[in-house]
């Protein structure tokens, strides 16, 4: 009997009594329950979030930033309730710590009392980051603790967005401010530079006008100098006029002292003899005349005279004639002519050789005469006269001591004068050097002050000033600067569309070892009759496959139409899935013809390798090494990866990769179940009394 044959005659064995039909359709029904219902239960958590129970407790008091009240905590609160995430409850925080702890809510959000004050702090001198409180408890749910963090995660970073796009408002405005101030400034910077151009003119012409006050200085110290000197000389001079004068005061006071009263008392004797003084000079004057006439004649008359007694005394005396007394007498006579001789020859003389002489003597003796004919004339008022002169004389000397003092003042202050005319010219030597300096730092200030301008202009032009529009356009762009653009290239709708690739083939795989619990590995009127391997071994698979196939089409009808599964490409996915199921039989076969009784242990442990290797769930590469390792090595990896492909799209080469795996695992299984069969046609004792039996 040919293996279809015999497939069916065991197919008809479910057709003989309720028992067996009930049997067919738990081998149908049972693939639901761990694929529809699984999936079912897993189809859309995340769209049910708003039924978990949450505490939200607003402690926020709120704060005041530029005369503008901020409630933060009000502002989160109403958007959380408006955004239904979870089932918000607002409450106190000891309720929501209670609460949190006996699992009447699965965790609970805490805005804390400064968390306006702190989000405000932003803009002042103490900046401080605002904190969300999330408090969760894995004893009630690991899963909502993981849900909550990325979602509080998402209300973070909108509060943080919001208060990011107040602080940039402020700084768009600060730019708007900076930039007409900068403006102002390069203004300013402009008349600066007009200014300092004529500071600049201002400091050469001081440097000009300072060289000509050095050279005056220069000057002005010399003859400062000079003038020191001659002070110096004036006050020496000055000091012995004062002395001398003093001394003239003194001795005119002294003799004034002896002779005044002699004066006034005797002014008209001295009138007379002053008189008399003028007449004998006239008679004197008179007479000089006469005395260069007779001069001559006197002198002769003197020598004959003289003569004429020597020869008497040599005639009476030499031989005495007369007595010695008269002797004596005409010798004293004799020496008398003799000397009037001599005396008559020196006036003769004198006049003869001194003519200009007595014309000297005519003179002073008329001044004299006049002076003494004046001195008559005031000879009534000489007491007067004399008093006066006094007087003046006393004023002199008063007059030349302040003259000596005033010298000496005048010759400290020239040498007072002198220093600080050498402390001047070198101030302005120091003040010339200065402004040369100042000219020159005044030429990098007109320069600096041009670039200075130049770099203000600039950076006017530089410095953004936004409106209100452009300012509400970039703090958006800043206070969220990157969008995570997400582009699903084959989206999943829903949580259960994504898990569908790793329940499905459970379910299958369950299905195929419950088979096998009701239907006989290996066809045993085949063994019977001797049959050959390869059709006892195809007769014990083609009615599980059968069965899977009719599991396969229930499986994929309620999740289509009574859970919801969309599949791309839900064609293909059927016919993939008849590949599968007869892959699993075909394994399960031999497992179950191979081990007998331990086979269905080793299909359940091999069902649990395949869950845990075939990154249904996580990626593969987040598990532990050992099932990276089997993860190639097991055909559930395979189906996984592409009925993600058939479900929710994406290229086929997984696939039709998939379906040589299937192919050639089902082949190979196969063959491994007719090796079986064939050990199985010889009898042994183990297969009499085996040590095992379920």
């Amino acid at each position: 009997m040919r293996s279809p044959k015999l497939a069916a005659l065991e197919l008809r064995r479910f057709g003989r009594g309720k028992l067996p039909r009930a049997a067919l359709v738990a081998l149908l029904v049972l693939p639901l329950l761990y694929g529809a219902l699984y999936l079912w239960s897993f189809w859309d958590p995340y769209g049910r979030l708003d039924r978990i129970p949450v505490a939200l407790v607003n402690d926020d008091k709120g704060a005041t930033v530029d005369g503008k009240r901020l409630d933060a905590g009000d502002d989160i609160t109403e958007g959380l309730r408006d955004s239904r995430t979870f089932d918000w409850h607002e409450v106190s925080a000891a309720e929501a710590r209670r609460g949190v702890e006996d699992g009447t809510y699965y965790l609970s959000l805490t805005m804390p009392s400064d968390f306006s004050e702190r989000i405000a702090s932003s803009s002042g001198d103490s900046p401080q980051t605002g904190a969300l409180q999330v408090r969760t408890n894995d004893a009630n749910n690991y899963i909502v603790g993981q849900i909550s963090r990325t979602v509080f995660s998402e209300v973070r970073q909108a509060a943080s967005t919001k208060t990011s796009r107040s602080f940039l408002d402020k700084i768009f405005v600060s730019f708007s401010d900076i930039h007409g101030k900068t403006v102002k400034a390069a203004k300013g910077a402009d008349d600066l530079k007009g200014g300092l151009g004529k500071a600049e003119k201002g400091s050469k012409d001081l440097a000009a006008g300072l060289k000509d006050a050095k050279d005056g200085s220069g000057k002005l110290a010399k003859g400062l100098k000079t003038l020191d000197k001659g002070a110096g000389d004036l006050q020496d001079g000055s000091r012995r006029v004062a002395d001398g004068t003093q001394k003239l005061a003194d001795k005119v006071n002294g003799i004034n002292a002896k002779v005044g009263p002699y004066v006034k008392d005797n002014e008209k004797t001295i009138g007379d003899t002053a008189r008399l003084v003028a007449d004998g000079s006239k008679a004197v004057r008179d007479n000089l005349g006469t005395l260069v006439k007779r001069a001559p004649a006197a002198a002769k008359g003197a020598h004959t005279a003289s003569d004429t007694l020597d020869a008497v005394y040599d005639k009476r005396c030499v031989d005495p004639v007369l007595p010695d007394t008269a002797c004596a007498d005409l010798k004293k006579a004799k020496d008398a002519a003799a000397d009037v001789a001599v005396i008559a020859d020196d006036l003769n003389t004198l006049v003869a050789d001194h003519d200009g002489d007595l014309a000297k003597l005519d003179r002073n003796l008329a001044t004299l005469q006049k002076q003494a004919r004046a001195l008559a004339d005031r000879a009534p008022h000489l007491s007067e006269d004399l008093d006066d002169a006094v007087r003046k004389i006393n004023q002199l000397n008063d007059g030349a001591a302040k003259v000596a003092a005033g010298a000496r003042k005048l010759h400290k202050g020239l040498g007072t004068a002198k220093t600080g005319a050498q402390d001047l010219d070198k101030g302005i030597d120091q003040l010339k050097t200065g402004a040369d300096d100042l000219t020159g730092g005044m030429y990098k200030l007109v320069d600096g002050s041009g670039r200075l301008a130049g770099g203000l202009h600039d950076g006017a032009k530089k410095i953004p000033d936004y409106d209100k529009q452009d300012r509400d356009r970039r703090t958006e762009v800043m206070a969220d600067p990157v969008h995570l653009v997400s582009r699903d290239l084959h989206k999943a709708p829903n949580y259960g569309t994504g898990f569908a690739p790793y329940f499905i083939p459970l379910s299958l795989w369950v299905g195929a070892m419950v088979a096998y619990m009701l239907i006989a590995p290996m066809n045993r009127r085949a063994l019977a009759a001797g049959a050959s391997a390869w059709r006892i071994a195809l007769a014990g698979w083609l009615p599980v496959v059968a069965i899977g196939v009719l599991q396969t089409a229930a499986l994929t009808a309620v999740l289509h139409w009574a859970v919801g599964l969309q599949m791309v490409r839900a064609a293909g996915t059927v016919g993939f899935l008849f590949l599968v199921t007869a892959c699993f039989a075909a394994i399960v076969q031999w497992l179950n013809a191979r081990f007998g009784a331990a086979g269905r242990i080793l299909v359940l442990a091999l069902l649990m390798l395949q869950l845990t290797s075939a990154g249904g769930t996580y990626p593969v590469q987040t598990s532990p090494g050992f099932f990276n390792a089997l993860h190639p090595f097991l055909p559930m990896s395979y189906v996984v990866e592409a009925l993600r492909r058939l479900i929710t799209g994406g290229g086929l080469d997984p696939v039709w990769h998939a379906c040589v795996v299937l192919a050639a695992f089902t082949a190979g299984a196969l063959a491994l179940t007719a090796v079986a069969a064939r050990r199985r046609q010889v009898w042994t004792l183990d297969r009499l009394h085996p040590e095992l039996s379920l």
